[in-house]
């Protein structure tokens, strides 16, 4: 492993200024950078360890729910407050990993985990993400499991993470602080698609600490659903996934929250579905045609064609669940 500084912070300003430094990463959970780093992928030169701050608490806040970026994925995911005014979140958080992982596993650790791409992992392998320039060994090898959603000639890396895509439905706010101050994010603006440069993905700064997360007050929020579908039971990453929420009244729906994993670089909303499913009744045939939508910019390879099926099917199945319609 690449020798490395190792430093301990306790406060936010402490975590700032030690992450400003070029080469360095900070550690939370440690369950994916630590084995980044044996693989060679992540070489950081300094660690700064940042699990003394007090980031971990998950409460009620100007009539939405707080979570501390180092809150545990398990004790957010068993949450009443998450549970019950966003029960998506707990659908997603308890579909990953597996529960020793989710134990140590933290919410801001989440935000920022890094693609399952073999060919991101496996330093040999050509990778504009991992190094610049050296191209991308995915787009004529084994893609089965690659993006067919926010794609660019320079990369087809999936987002790996199931948080994500449901924080990416409930319109959630990520918090930091940084050298400049304090900043609120909206989720949909903290990943960046990978076009030129893939290796760039987040919009994080030097330094740039994540403090905790927000989500809004919005009552339908409440029938939120996750649904994932993986290749075995558990702990594997999505194919595909569809995080929805919908205000259904009368039989019609009122508005409508789609955001779909598994299938993109980044987290993907899916507006278009959202705005077909608007005033229209809540069937499964609307959400048949809705679904239809969520495809429909697809750029598929070799390997995953068969995501545009799965995709449509699993967002059927999670809007049906939404509104309880068989």
């Amino acid at each position: 492993m690449h020798p490395f500084q190792y430093v301990r912070v306790r406060e936010s300003r402490g975590a700032v200024d030690a992450g400003r430094a070029a080469e360095t990463s900070y550690l939370a959970g440690g369950t994916s950078i630590l084995d980044l780093m044996k693989l060679g992928v992540e070489r950081p030169n300094r660690i700064v360890d940042i699990n003394a701050l007090p980031y971990q608490k998950v409460e009620e806040s100007a009539g939405g729910v707080a979570i501390g970026a180092l809150a545990r994925n398990s004790d957010v995911a068993d949450h009443p407050l998450i549970k019950t005014r966003y029960p998506a979140i707990s659908q997603a958080l308890l579909s990953g990993a597996s529960p020793q992982l989710r134990n140590m596993a933290s919410m801001s650790g989440n935000l920022l985990q890094r693609t399952r791409c073999p060919y991101f992992r496996e330093v040999a392998s050509a990778c504009n993400k991992r190094r610049p320039g050296s191209g991308c060994a995915a787009m004529d090898g084994y893609n089965r499991m690659h993006a067919i959603l926010g794609t660019s000639a320079s990369c087809i890396a999936v987002h790996p993470s199931d948080l994500c895509v449901a924080l990416m439905a409930l319109e959630a706010s990520v918090h930091t602080e940084r050298p400049a101050g304090a900043r609120a994010i909206p989720i949909a603006d903290f990943h960046r698609l990978p076009e030129d440069h893939p290796e760039l993905e987040t919009v994080l700064e030097p330094g740039e600490v994540i403090t905790h997360i927000t989500l809004p007050a919005t009552p339908f929020f409440s029938r939120s659903r996750y649904v994932k579908v993986r290749d075995r039971a558990s702990f594997a990453f999505a194919l595909a996934s569809a995080a929805v929420a919908l205000d259904v009244a009368q039989g019609r729906v009122h508005a409508a929250r789609v955001a779909l994993g598994g299938v993109a670089t980044k987290p993907w909303r899916s507006v278009e579905t959202e705005q077909a499913l608007v005033g229209e009744p809540a069937t499964l045939a609307t959400f048949e045609r809705a679904a239809a939508l969520s495809v429909a910019a697809a750029q598929t390879r070799k390997h995953n064609v068969f995501k545009v099926a799965l995709l449509k099917s699993t967002l059927v199945r999670a809007l049906s669940s939404a509104a309880e319609v068989t």
